[in-house]
């Protein structure tokens, strides 16, 4: 089938349902980066900047459905998109497609390990495989996200940031001062000393 940008039929989300209650139940998400089906178009679905689900403008009240949809999310070159083994499909993701909600810390300098509780109960400790990232938002300040899967990232909700900034610690990187913090032995970089000094 050729790539396409119309809407499917509103429909979809039932479809969309069905087809993932019958895949056979197991232990953490499913394989969406290995299933590779035909592109089916757009379905009005958003996934706002808090986190918030939202189906043709309403949100998606139920969050065990919320959770299900998540687990079939994927980050394509070109477009997220929900994926089945049968369809794919693209939707709208106005930031990050997650949230991560609750920070569970133990240790301090390089023993310290960091965990997120995401906003659909996806738990990732910090480290190589979940990377931490530091953007910029439009008023110049910093915007934590973690790496949960594949190319999905979780924004760090601003209390959290908060605490990540006061854990963070200025180093010596390549000859560079950097304003970073430390985490199962890797120094995340958020910003040069002089950007830092001058936020």
């Amino acid at each position: 089938m050729t790539e396409h940008s119309s809407p499917i039929p509103g429909n979809a989300l039932a479809r969309l349902a069905e087809a993932l209650g019958s895949e056979p139940k197991r232990k953490g998400p499913p394989p969406v980066e290995r299933w590779n089906p035909a592109y089916c178009g757009e379905i009005d679905m958003r996934i706002a900047s808090d986190g918030t689900w939202h189906y043709m403008g309403t949100p998606i009240s139920r969050p065990a459905l919320v959770k299900l949809f998540s687990t079939v999310l994927r980050k394509d070159p070109e477009r997220y998109v929900l994926v089945t083994p049968v369809e794919r499909v693209g939707i709208t993701v106005e930031d990050a497609p997650f949230l991560a909600v609750e920070m569970a810390v133990e240790g301090d300098g390089e023993s310290r390990q960091i965990a997120f509780r995401t906003n659909v109960d996806d738990l990732v400790q910090v480290g190589p495989e979940h990377p931490l990232r530091f953007d910029r938002d439009a008023h110049g300040g910093v915007k934590p996200y973690v790496k949960v899967r594949g190319e999905l990232w979780a924004l760090v909700t601003r209390s959290l940031a908060l605490d990540l900034v006061a854990m963070g610690e200025e180093r010596r990187v390549d000859g560079v001062g950097s304003f970073g913090v430390m985490a199962n032995g890797i120094f995340f970089h958020m910003a040069s000393s002089d950007e830092w000094d001058a936020l």
